[in-house]
């Protein structure tokens, strides 16, 4: 990549190569050898020059850079010098006009006079032709390089780096081609939508006007080339003056630590003499040849006008004060002038061009388009205006500078100070017993921490002794410190027997759990039980609860209001997902980051040995490399084990037998047996069309309401309004009130706006079938959220769009509005089949899911079979199944045909349609799996359907797993089958004898108004199903 180095890196190459105004040639002498190239040495205090114009009538105008006797000893020199060449051809001296030039068009090699081949190493020029500033030959035909960044001003040595492998080549050849190897260097244009900006080789351009018309005549003093370059040179340098070891090693090195593969490159050190115009670009290249023309060198005269001359004395004046202000603010700056000015006669205060090239070269951030401005420039006055402006900018930033860097120092000293007064404070405290150190308050923390306990164990007490005095032995800043000082955190932030009042009054619990769930006895027996338990023992134990039961039916919010009836601290984690033990058993002190389990943090944030703690979605734990979790809980939820549970963080026994574990899950089959005989399971059933119906009325509707801004809470109201005034009351008695709620329409509520009966019996009916109530939750938020924004319209006067605007005149929301407000109904019928009787072949079964219950269709289809060409049936009897049947279904299809067979060969002998016909069973829905046996008498009951040419009345629903020998087997949720036969109007119901039990157990309202019948044979159920 092209680059422009600093100033102090030209100066570094400089002092190895470049001396005075005249280089002087040397004679074969001195390249005996080519391994060890001589240096031509110059004036070391010379980085910035201007010769003369070039023509013999100017030489007189720059005495400063060499008198006539430095001349003439050069050349006699050089005359020395040619003498000692022998039979060496003399020079052309055609060669110096202005048709002799280097680009890429004329070059010439020289083979004989003096000059190394363009093989060689070593390219070494005489003094004749390596002339320097003015004096430097004028070719009109030169090798184009475009610079970035910032153009490059007459007399300042620059340093470049080229990547381009042809422009590379075509260098060399103009360094060999015995010229002087001059080239022309142009400011790249910088254009916002360049699709070459940002390119690896920027000395590659694609269109002439990329280039700036004004550039340098620059000449090479070294140049040095990459080994990738030409694999195939031994050599890897081209030196033009000088030795090239340092630079290479340096560029290797440069190389190599961008890694990958090292690119092509040679590291080039200019000479820039005047400036020149650009009228055409003749090759785009790369190389790049152009056609310039050279500038004159301009001088400005004295006394022509006095205004003029006083305008110019000020801006050099301004401009060199302008110069040493900047110095005195930026170090950089400052060594940029030390670098650009060795001596006083660098620059001339009666020249005007110039001190402003070499202001601008001083310009270190300065903008590219006002430094090439500075390079076109002829007028002395503008161009030294233009150079000022630059200074000028440099001179803000210092000084935005020299305040950034005054700030911060100010904040460090600050701070340092602060540290230090703050030290010898804690010093003079410490001295005088006024204070203790970071550790002794530490510790003295920890033991006002432990007294507050009641009873610590002493296994756990000699733990805490012991790292209390190894905390105090560490240093404050070690990783040993740290760690044990999180150890003792929570070792001291555990409750050892700490425990909360237990509330024993049976009444108030009841109430308590009666308040916020509709139903559910079966688990708050299971509550009470325990409290009653703990009375008559006067102490209190844990309990590991189950609750199973399908989505939104409550399992979650129960345990919350069980925490309150029995006065307990409540707290909640849900392990559905977790696969890493340490979620529950904790990590290991010596990991980083390492930190108790949710057991651990369950008794630091409740802060009590006897919370309550839900284990939320216990069914849905995960395992994988990290662990099983769900063996990890069978140490936290066994009581003859869980009084000594070892925590991997704490690694000391912790008692968690006082805690009461509720867990909830939807599936009880995919809890690990050894975990679930551990815990009391209670099956949770679905809800029925009652149970909604009030749940809905008490509890749904006037949370959703409340929460919607339609009503308040006016005991929630009351209550604050006690504790902003500090008189609440706690009643210790065990027989006191609970706080019943009342709710009434907020303010600017129309007092008619009310949600009717019918209106929830529809959302029962026709929109919300699960077993749960969340999704009649949503209905209502939906109802109530249109409500609100209804009555606010009307208020405000506002428009509301056809489907959210009110339909009728009244605020009442009833079964004829709803859909208004939900939309249509999700189910139009109870039944898929609604006439009666069902079609021959049709049966109602009732199915089990972990939603709830489910009325089952099975549906058969006889399919006659062909006669062959001898006119008998082909094949035998078959029987086809479909929708998405489970294993255990398939089989019980198997054994309901082979019973199905038999039956009707008791029935009637004659009949021979199993025989004649192939059967399709189908179980309506195809994409709802299902698998299980309690199916078989319904699949029998259908077949016999079909093949008896008998319907089954549309009222009729039945379950039951059928043998081989037609025996009829137990089932399960025989609630939520029940639960579904009444969602879908069925009169009459057959069950196994064996769930007799089941059904008494169930609610009088379920049972009520159902003709129940129990089989333990088949023939049962087909004297039922065919009403004999």
């Amino acid at each position: 990549m092209l680059r422009v180095g600093s100033v102090a890196l030209a100066r570094s190459f400089y002092y190895r190569s470049v001396g005075g105004a005249h280089v002087r040639s040397i004679g074969p002498s001195s390249l005996h050898s080519c391994h060890e190239p001589k240096s031509v040495i110059l004036d070391q205090t010379r980085c910035f020059f201007f010769g003369s114009s070039g023509n013999d009538d100017n030489n007189g105008d720059d005495k400063k850079d060499g008198d006539s006797k430095t001349k003439k000893e050069e050349a006699n020199e050089e005359k020395k010098d040619d003498s000692n060449k022998g039979d060496e051809a003399e020079p052309d001296k055609s060669e110096q006009s202005a048709s002799l030039n280097n680009s890429s068009k004329y070059k010439k090699s020289r083979t004989g006079s003096g000059y190394s081949s363009s093989g060689s190493s070593n390219v070494l020029l005489p003094a004749s032709r390596l002339g320097f500033g003015d004096q430097a030959p004028r070719y009109p035909h030169l090798m184009a390089i475009p610079i970035l960044s910032r153009p490059v001003f007459p007399g300042v040595l620059t340093p470049l780096t080229i990547t381009d492998k042809d422009t590379i080549k075509a260098l060399e050849k103009v360094v060999a081609g015995g010229a002087g190897g001059y080239l022309g260097l142009f400011l790249k244009k910088d254009h916002p939508n360049d699709v070459g900006k940002g390119l690896e080789k920027p000395e590659i351009i694609t269109d002439p006007s990329d280039l700036y018309k004004v550039g340098t005549f620059a000449q090479i003093q070294r140049l040095t080339k990459s080994n990738r370059v030409d694999e195939d040179d031994e050599d890897s340098s081209h030196i033009f003056t000088g030795d090239s070891s340092d630079t290479d090693h340096d560029m290797d090195n440069e190389t190599s630590d961008r890694g990958g593969e090292p690119k092509p490159y040679a590291s080039l050190l200019l000479m820039p003499h005047r400036r020149i115009n650009l009228l055409s670009v003749d090759e785009v290249g790369p190389p790049i040849d152009v056609t310039v023309s050279h500038w004159d060198r301009l001088k400005y005269v004295r006394g022509e006008d006095s205004s003029r001359d006083d305008t110019i004395r000020a801006l050099s004046q301004e401009v060199l004060g302008t110069i040493r202000e900047v110095a005195q603010m930026n170090a950089l700056f400052k060594e940029q002038v030390v670098n650009l000015v060795p001596s006083s006669h660098m620059f001339d205060m009666n020249d005007p061009y110039r001190l402003a090239d070499f202001a601008a070269a001083l310009s270190i951030g300065g903008n590219t388009e006002d430094l090439q401005a500075v390079l076109e420039e002829k007028d002395p006055e503008l161009r030294l205006h233009k150079s000022l402006v630059l200074l000028s900018k440099e001179r803000e930033v210092s000084k935005l500078q020299r305040e950034i860097s005054a700030k911060v120092e100010e904040k460090m000293s600050e701070a340092q100070r602060k540290y230090f007064l703050t030290e010898q404070l804690k010093s003079i405290k410490k001295e005088l017993g006024m204070e203790k150190d970071d550790k002794e308050t530490l510790i003295d923390k920890y033991r006002k921490k432990l007294a507050e306990y009641p009873c610590i164990p002493d296994e756990i007490n000699e733990i805490i002794e012991s790292e209390m005095d190894k905390i105090s032995h560490l240093e404050k800043n070690s990783a040993e410190f740290n760690i044990t000082r999180t150890y003792l955190d929570w070792l001291t932030n555990i409750p050892w027997g700490v425990v909360t009042t237990e509330n024993f009054n049976i009444t108030s619990a009841r109430r308590v759990l009666d308040r916020d769930h509709y139903g559910m006895d079966e688990v708050k027996e299971t509550i009470l039980q325990f409290i009653a338990v703990g009375k008559l023992k006067g102490s209190v134990q844990g309990k590991i609860l189950c609750l199973a039961g399908p989505p939104g039916v409550g399992k979650t919010s129960i345990a919350e209001s069980v925490a309150a009836a029995l006065g307990r601290k409540f707290y909640r984690f849900s392990v559905g997902g977790m696969s890493d033990v340490s979620e529950i058993k904790g990590h290991r002190r010596t990991y980083v980051g390492a930190m108790p389990g949710k057991i651990i943090q369950c008794l630091k944030s409740s802060g009590s040995a006897n919370p309550l703690v839900l284990i939320d979605e216990i069914d849905k734990l995960g395992r994988d490399h990290r662990g099983d979790p769900a063996s990890a809980l069978l140490e936290v939820l066994d009581p003859s084990q869980n009084h000594t549970f070892r925590d991997h963080f704490i690694d000391a026994p912790v008692d968690i037998s006082k805690c009461l574990f509720m867990c909830t899950a939807n599936d009880l089959g995919r809890i690990p047996a050894p975990l679930l005989d551990r815990m009391e399971v209670i099956q949770l059933s679905g809800y029925d069309v009652p149970d909604k119906l009030e749940i809905a009325e008490k509890y749904l509707v006037p949370k959703s309401m409340v929460n919607s801004g339609l009503m308040i809470d006016k005991s929630e109201t009351s209550k604050d309004d006690e504790n902003v005034e500090g008189e609440k009351k706690e009643s210790q008695d065990e027989g006191a009130e609970e706080r019943v709620p009342s709710y009434q329409l907020a303010e600017g509520v129309p007092d008619t706006l009310s949600i009717e009966r019918s209106a929830l019996e529809s959302l029962v009916r026709w929109y919300c079938r699960e077993a749960g109530v969340r999704n009649l939750q949503k209905k209502i938020d939906k109802i109530t959220g249109l409500l609100s924004l209804q009555v606010v319209a009307e208020e405000e006067g506002a428009q509301l769009t056809d489907k959210s605007s009110r339909k009728s005149e009244s605020w009442k929301v009833s079964s004829d509005n709803l859909h208004e407000y939900v939309g249509k109904p999700i189910f139009t019928s109870d039944r898929l089949y609604e006439k009666d009787p069902l079609p021959h072949g049709i049966v109602m079964g009732l199915a089990w899911t972990s939603m709830g219950g489910s009325a089952l269709y099975i549906e058969t289809q006889g399919i006659k079979r062909g006669l062959d060409s001898e006119g008998k049936p082909r094949g035998g009897g078959k029987l086809n199944t479909t929708g998405q049947m489970g294993d255990v279904m398939k089989e019980s299809t198997q054994i309901a045909y082979t019973v199905a067979r038999a039956r009707l060969a008791e029935i009637d002998s004659t009949n021979s349609y199993f025989d004649d016909t192939d059967i399709h069973m189908h179980v309506p829905e195809g994409a709802t799996p299902k698998d299980g046996p309690s199916a078989g008498i319904t699949m029998v009951t259908a077949m016999l359907s079909l093949a008896t040419d008998k319907p089954i009345k549309s009222d009729l629903a039945m379950t039951g797993e059928v043998s081989l020998t037609g025996k009829v087997l137990a089932v399960g949720g025989i609630k939520e089958k029940t639960m579904a036969a009444r969602r879908a109007g069925i009169k009459t119901i057959i069950l196994p004898e064996d769930c007799r039990r089941d059904w008494e157990e169930l609610p009088e309202y379920l049972k009520e108004g159902l003709d129940i019948h129990f089989a333990s044979d088949y023939s049962s159920v087909y004297d039922v199903a065919f009403g004999r």
